[in-house]
């Protein structure tokens, strides 16, 4: 079923004035379709989901202690174990970063200090999501002094979902500019521009860890979408 906007294009070229410019503008402001003397000009969209394959697990240590030297060095001791705990659960050790290292006071009444607080982060890729909540566990089975800031999941190969969704755009703007074609009694010819717009990687889907913790089952990574718009100006016969 043709839609309200690509009726009205072809309202235009049907009456045979293909002198003049026949369209449908899009809500983004571009032609959806546009006819014009021996050339159709079209916009095809490619939509393509699939599930992420790999988890990125932020954790870390906080502690607190009476002088900067002992919160410090609390805060190494935590992380080693939180580090050893996540190695155990079967991480490698390339999977594994520190991402943040923070030292500093805390007050009661400004400027009295009542002690000093210590952090150290860690980011895990867990590259086998079957292995997603024995990883969680483990970080928090490290003690009061581990921290759970939230988990991410991505695709791993994202030139894939790309190419994919590259695929389905083309082949959309194929068939309309054919539709077009057909309706106006006309063939079409070879291809004479092509423009990708819109396209770029998906970037990671974030969930916060407390949801994580929720229950052992609760790790679900769900669908990741892309979209991308190619425009393609073909010769009309």
């Amino acid at each position: 079923m043709i839609n309200l906007r690509h009726a009205a294009a072809a309202a235009f070229v049907v009456t045979g004035l293909l002198s003049t410019p026949a369209f449908a503008a899009s809500p983004g402001g571009y032609a959806d379709v546009v006819v014009k003397g021996s050339q159709i000009s079209v916009t095809g969209q490619g939509n393509v989901s699939a599930p992420p394959d790999l988890m990125r697990l932020q954790a870390g240590v906080e502690v607190r202690r009476a002088t900067a030297g002992e919160a410090f060095k609390a805060a190494r001791l935590a992380a080693a174990k939180l580090t050893k705990a996540l190695l155990g659960s079967g991480l490698a050790e390339k999977d594994l970063r520190t991402s943040e290292l923070t030292l500093g006071p805390e007050y009661e009444n400004y400027p009295k200090i009542v002690g000093y607080r210590a952090t150290q982060g860690v980011e895990a890729v867990v590259r086998d999501l079957t292995k997603a909540d024995k990883v969680i566990d483990a970080a928090a089975a490290v003690g009061e002094d581990a921290r759970l800031n939230g988990i991410s999941f991505e695709i791993s190969d994202q030139n894939a979902i790309l190419v994919a969704a590259r695929d389905a755009a083309y082949r959309d703007a194929t068939a309309k500019a054919e539709h077009y074609a057909k309706l106006t009694g006309r063939k079409l010819g070879k291809i004479l521009t092509v423009r990708e717009d819109g396209g770029h990687a998906p970037g990671p889907i974030p969930f916060h860890g407390a949801m994580a913790m929720a229950d052992k089952a609760s790790i679900s990574p769900g669908q990741q979408a892309v979209g991308l718009t190619v425009d393609i100006t073909f010769e009309l016969k």
